[in-house]
């Protein structure tokens, strides 16, 4: 019976099957047009050139952010992401942008229980003694709970949805089919790879999907703040961990976020607001591998002088050498050398229209000299942050993704800093830091080492000359080398030219038919005559009178007589 009930299905529509993810890909895609319309932004479905007059330069970053809360959890990373792009996003709507929380609705623990399964190899209840049901926090990606492991040792146990890979990979196709429309319809979006950056948080938020990646920057961290006695980091379990399961040490505090300030007095939260920032300063100028998302929901506060440091999947990492150019450019800086700060930031990878350097070297000395001379006290930290958004999104300027990222950590920190503590400055915390930091470049120890890295760079390239001399010496031969110049002017230079010989050309024939004419009025005595004169001589006079008439109109026109 079952077979013959098997027999008796319809056959199978394989046509249909393989629509309907191109089907749900458009209904998700019209969610999103009318989400956009909803939320002000029809412009960019309709093709219309103008947005909506509500969405103004003070509402638009509001809307964009309701919008892409709205769409769900991997457009509110997406949007994260925006925050740290101040070269293609105003800084009105990257203050707005960071306002977007991740938090979104725990899923089922039946699910929980089936991913440790499969990642550990082993049910949940013989991998702890305990575990609570209810989430500690729930994001787009994952939730965390709480438990216990056999050596009683309390642990917070980090487990990835189970359908997120899947889901990110779909958002991330209609992402890209919506940064095409964008870039076909938005004029404001010409200037913007849009599909670039789509690439870049499409490999952003799948180095998230291995928590492993996370795992190994929270040992780091572990390592380099191991014995502090301020702040604490989570040591990873990795017999518990695996690409979809990160098992850290449970810190029993408070979410800064969750902090109710009007229990503390406005000491205690002065020294809280410094120790976050000195625990970054000493991440960014001491390691040089720093936290980049200090967000109030990634720290916890475990007493009045001690703060606990969670979540570790967005870090930055600064090279010896990027510190040795943020030196110089400190250096720069003070001794008000503003011509070598353009030059500076170049070598620390910032990209500029170089046909506006001089507009940018003007642009760099207005905004130095508003500040140059004002006590730290003076300055507003987060002002002086977003007017340097304000220029790197108006002179287009692109940064490497690690300076973007240090940007926004120090932003962040001010933001938070100034939450705790009104007369916060988080510049008056980073100026011992860089001072130390230039003290230190040039020690002789420093120096002595700087000095044989670049001997033995030397001594390489020496030894590798004359390979590469006979290596060019070779293409040579074989005929594989090719020189190009381009002369800028050239083909208006060309222009000219050919107008010239143009016009000596006509001189001469105007020229050689007077002379000709006024030859044959001489010496023809035969044949028609008009006026005494040769009918041949009166043509060759009316010719080159019409040539001349008009060779002397272009030249005055040409202004040039």
């Amino acid at each position: 019976m079952a077979k013959a009930a098997w027999q008796n299905r319809p056959a199978c529509n394989t046509l249909l099957v393989a629509t309907r993810p191109k089907q749900r890909n458009l209904g998700r895609l019209s969610e999103i047009a009318q989400v956009a319309v909803r939320h002000g932004f029809g412009y960019a479905v309709d093709g219309r050139k103008g947005g909506d007059p509500e969405t103004g330069q003070t509402a638009r970053g509001r809307h964009l952010r309701e919008m892409l809360d709205e769409l769900g959890p991997t457009f509110v990373k997406f949007g994260q992401l925006l925050s740290t792009r101040p070269d293609i996003v105003p800084p009105d709507i990257i203050a707005e942008l960071r306002g977007l929380q991740d938090d979104v609705r725990p899923f089922p623990f039946a699910d929980i229980e089936k991913t440790i399964r499969e990642e550990l190899g082993q049910p949940i209840e013989r991998l702890f003694t305990e575990f609570d049901e209810t989430p500690l926090a729930a994001a787009s990606i994952g939730q965390v709970h709480r438990a216990t492991l056999p050596n009683g040792r309390l642990v917070a146990v980090k487990v990835q949805r189970p359908n997120a890979p899947r889901q990110i990979e779909a958002d991330l196709a209609l992402m890209y089919q919506a940064a095409k429309v964008a870039k076909e319809r938005i004029r404001a979006l010409d200037f913007i790879d849009t599909n670039e950056i789509v690439d870049e948080f499409a490999r952003s938020i799948r180095q998230e999907l291995d928590y492993r990646l996370e795992a190994r920057n929270a040992d780091g961290f572990h390592k380099n703040f191991a014995g502090h006695p301020h702040v604490a980091v989570p040591r990873v379990y990795w017999t518990y961990t695996r690409s979809k399961v990160l098992t850290l040490e449970y810190l029993d505090g408070v979410q800064l976020a969750d902090l109710e300030l009007d229990q503390w007095s406005l000491e205690q939260r002065r020294k809280l607001a410094y120790l976050i920032a000195e625990t970054w300063m000493t991440m960014i100028f001491r390691h040089g591998f720093f936290h980049a998302d200090p967000h109030p929901a990634n720290i916890l506060v475990l007493s009045p002088d001690r703060i606990g440091l969670v979540d570790f999947g967005l870090t930055g990492k600064l090279t010896d050498d990027d510190m040795s150019k943020l030196t110089r450019l400190f250096i720069d800086a003070a001794s008000e050398n503003i011509e070598a700060l353009p030059k500076r930031l170049s070598d620390l990878g910032v990209r500029y229209p170089k046909e506006r350097e001089e507009q940018f070297v003007s642009e760099l000395r207005e905004l130095y000299h508003r500040y140059y001379g004002a006590s730290i006290q003076e300055i507003d930290p987060i002002q002086v942050i977003r007017e340097a958004f304000g220029l790197i999104y108006a002179m287009n300027l692109r940064l490497p993704t690690r300076f973007v990222m240090l940007d926004k950590a120090i932003a962040t920190l001010g933001s938070v800093g100034v939450e705790l503590y009104p007369d916060f400055n988080v510049f008056e915390i980073a100026k011992p830091y860089a001072r130390d930091l230039m003290i230190e470049r040039f020690t002789p120890r420093r120096i002595a080492s700087r000095a044989r890295r670049e001997g033995w760079k030397l001594t390489q390239m020496a030894v590798e000359l004359p390979y590469q001399v006979h290596d060019v010496l070779e293409e040579i031969r074989d005929g594989q080398i090719e020189v190009g110049f381009v002369h800028k002017g050239l083909d208006e230079f060309m222009a000219k030219l050919d107008v010239l010989f143009n016009r000596l050309v006509i001189a001469l024939v105007v020229t050689g038919g007077l002379i000709g004419s006024s030859m044959i009025g001489i010496l023809a005595k035969s044949g028609p005559h008009v006026l005494g004169l040769h009918v041949v001589s009166v043509l060759g006079f009316g010719l080159s009178t019409v040539l001349g008439v008009w060779l002397l109109w272009s030249v005055l026109r040409s202004g040039r007589l």
